[in-house]
């Protein structure tokens, strides 16, 4: 038998039992017929930097982070992608041969490609986007599609202070709503995010008016349980397209595996299966 180690990846959050990256990624370990293993683990803030620096030793060529540990690993990674400096987080660290950990941001490049995806027509540069919320995955959003060229980004927060805090990073081409005028985003946007976690299950709901979206304009979500949030169903009734956000969770996974394990998966319909068992 070849002498050599079976890479193992994972995924460190606290906490980590809710997570669909492992049905995912060892869904695309099977598929491509890679001897390696994907392992979550939940892993406090004290222990984060100890984990860390010992999984290389124990095989490990990579790891996805979640909450609450995206910002805290920029501060132990050795080096660090323009993007993931950029938005303030990392949710991949690659262990390198030489012992260094690069840190990298996927979620701005899974949200565009799940954009890309699903063909509804819309365009950067074809007007502003309303954004709901100014969290960790709104700065990736942010950086994206200014990146891609969206003219104006309108964002309302709960906490009105950390949207502007987003437009003194990002610049002139943001605007802050108050969160009791949200609503008013809509006349003009012709996209529609939500990048909170209202409306998932087990958390409030998004209380937004939505009278002011308009037939045409594209609304997704990144909350993907459920499937089809009330603003995705109430998007639909109004003539809206609509783009759920489990694509993004899927395409967001796709460098890391590819950096890892040396193939590059493909999305589609069997890897959203094994996401959704």
């Amino acid at each position: 038998m070849e002498n050599r180690k079976i890479p193992l990846a994972g995924v460190i959050g606290c906490p980590i039992a809710h997570s669909k990256s492992p049905q995912i990624h060892g869904h695309w370990l099977r598929t491509l017929g890679i001897s390696g293993h994907y392992i979550p683990m939940d892993v406090t803030p004290e222990d984060l930097e100890n984990v860390i620096r010992t999984l290389p030793r124990a095989g490990f060529v990579g790891v996805n982070v979640t909450i609450p540990h995206k910002e805290r690993v920029l501060e132990i990674a050795d080096i660090c992608t323009d993007r993931a400096t950029l938005i303030g987080a990392a949710n991949t660290l690659i262990f390198r041969k030489d012992s260094k950990i690069l840190a990298d941001n996927t979620d701005g490049y899974g949200f565009m490609k799940n954009l890309e995806m699903a063909e509804s027509g819309w365009q950067p540069g074809s007007g502003p986007a309303a954004l709901f919320g100014a969290g960790g995955a709104a700065r990736a959003v942010v950086a994206a599609l200014l990146h891609a060229g969206v003219p104006e980004i309108m964002i309302s927060n709960r906490t009105r202070v950390r949207a502007e805090a987003l437009q003194s990073e990002f610049g002139k081409r943001i605007t802050v709503f108050d969160w009791v005028q949200a609503g008013n985003m809509l006349d003009t946007a012709k996209l529609v995010v939500n990048t909170t976690s209202l409306g998932m299950i087990g958390k409030p709901p998004l209380r937004v008016p939505l009278d002011g979206l308009r037939k045409g304009t594209l609304v997704t979500d990144l909350v993907y349980a459920p499937l089809k949030t009330k603003l995705l169903q109430t998007a639909e009734e109004m003539g809206c397209s609509t783009v759920d956000g489990l694509g993004m969770l899927l395409h967001q996974a796709v460098p890391g595996f590819e950096r890892w394990f040396g193939e590059r998966p493909e999305v589609d319909s069997a890897t959203r299966a094994a996401a959704l068992r």
